[in-house]
């Protein structure tokens, strides 16, 4: 379904009933011995140990900025507020941002206190961000679940975007109802195998759709838009098409449509271009080319065989999205985001 009503950020309602310092409170107690991801290390990140994501007690920002290469709904006229974590707990070989995920002792240095982070997002909405748009948040749940109590108690009210690889711990998701108002998970394997061969971890495909079940018993299927168009709560599944089917394409989009619902919101993207090991190494050679423009017929064939209608769709060069205006009406074709804009 598509709502379109003013929509309170559902952290300030928590700040205001006294749970989110609560939340804060268990979020962090599971740094101890650190079961923040599926890796469960066990590590005390409370006490500067390094956990197998090589970070430990303060969180670490490679970089924050208003940010145009989202989902239109979350992009609007001013950007959604990215903010950028260093480090990451998946390895996953084609990763386009591994210079910031994979390069942990250049990273150290950007590690920030509690507090700078909470004013990087008052300046990221001072400056007309729609939203606050945490990328590769898992590890640092708990610290982002900190600033935002630190930063919503000096005015912060844009909604809190979790930009996650889905490899995230279902316990922790349960407490960050409501403190997170958008989730956007990248669902990228159906197959456990190949989230060993290419993200270096085990069971992605369980503990990832346990993940996303989550955050879908949180949101349902509605997407809420504000009177400008802009997403203030709800769930956008992404799937991005890899060469020679590597994703599994197929089969996510039949998962989210019998076990979540056909009305889930899908962002298939065409942007996979080879990087890091997956440009370099033989072993990776399946992933050594962009994808081809059957591959990507294919994904969009299916796509719309499985009816579900929501959502949005890159061109095959991934230069910009196409979605459907009208939701409801699954005739409609999808169209270009610059027609609509025209």
């Amino acid at each position: 379904m598509l709502a379109q009503s003013p929509v309170k950020a559902s952290y300030l309602d928590l700040l205001e009933a006294g749970e989110l310092i609560r939340r804060v409170e268990a979020l962090e107690a599971l740094l101890e011995r650190c079961t923040i991801c599926p890796r469960d290390c066990f590590n005390n990140r409370l006490q500067d140990e390094i956990a197998a994501c090589y970070s430990g007690r303060l969180p670490i920002v490679s970089s924050y900025t208003p940010h145009f290469g989202e989902e239109p709904a979350l992009v609007g006229t001013s950007g959604a507020g990215n903010i950028f974590f260093g480090n990451c707990n998946l390895r996953c070989v084609y990763c386009q941002n591994y210079q910031i995920s994979q390069t942990h002792k250049e990273q150290i240095k950007n590690e920030v206190s509690h507090e700078r982070l909470a004013e990087m997002m008052l300046e990221l909405q001072g400056r007309g961000c729609h939203n606050i748009n945490f990328v590769s948040p898992t590890h640092f749940a708990p610290q982002m679940a900190r600033a935002i109590l630190v930063a919503a108690e000096k005015g912060l009210d844009v909604p809190i975007v979790y930009n996650t690889n889905a490899y995230d711990s279902v316990a922790v998701l349960q407490l960050l109802d409501r403190v997170v108002d958008i989730y956007l998970p990248d669902l990228k394997y159906a197959e456990d195998e190949a989230g060993y061969l290419y993200s270096k971890v085990r069971s992605y495909k369980e503990y990832s759709r346990l993940a996303i079940s989550e955050m879908f018993r949180q949101t349902g299927d509605e997407l809420v838009f504000d009177e400008r168009g802009l997403l203030q709560r709800g769930l956008i599944i992404r799937l991005l098409v890899l060469p020679n089917d590597i994703g599994g394409i197929r089969e996510s989009l039949e998962w989210i449509r019998d076990t979540l619902s056909p009305r889930v919101a899908i962002s298939l993207m065409a942007q996979y271009y080879p990087t890091h090991q997956a440009a370099t190494s033989k072993r990776h050679i399946l992933l050594s080319r962009r994808i081809t423009e059957t591959e990507w017929l294919r994904a969009v064939s299916a796509l719309e065989e499985m009816g579900i209608d929501q959502g949005w769709m890159q061109e095959f060069d991934g230069a910009a999205y196409y979605y459907r205006p009208d939701f409801t009406n699954p005739e409609t074709p999808f169209t270009d985001i610059r027609d609509f804009q025209s």
